[in-house]
């Protein structure tokens, strides 16, 4: 608080922010990418570093929608057909986080492993 008496708000918020209005240490982010076809995960296991946050850009190929599914990751999230979403995790720990597909929970299947 005493610092932003002495230099004002602005003065604090560039410090924190650097000169470019990014964070100095911006979070570093790994960007995995897995496709939908014939109801299958292309490729069914990708991997990630312990630490980072994770960003899976998921493309549906298939006429049908799907919906990515994970109680590992805590996530659900439906994908149209013939469209694309993209699912932001936090970082892991190191393990194996299984995922699948809630409409093929029989073909669509995959893990991400973080090492």
């Amino acid at each position: 608080m005493r610092i932003a008496r002495l230099f004002g708000p602005v003065a604090v918020c560039s410090l924190l922010l650097g000169a470019g209005g990014l964070p100095l240490h911006a979070e570093e982010v790994t960007e995995l990418r897995l496709a939908l076809r014939d109801h299958k995960f292309e490729p069914n296991e990708i991997k990630a570093a312990a630490g980072t946050a994770i960003v899976i850009t998921i493309t549906n190929n298939d006429p049908t929608p799907e919906e990515f599914e994970s109680t590992a990751l805590k996530v659900e999230k439906i994908v149209a057909p013939n469209s694309e979403i993209k699912v932001r995790l936090r970082a892991l720990k190191p393990g194996r986080y299984e995922f699948f597909g809630e409409y093929n929970p029989d073909s669509a299947k995959g893990v991400l492993v973080v090492e």
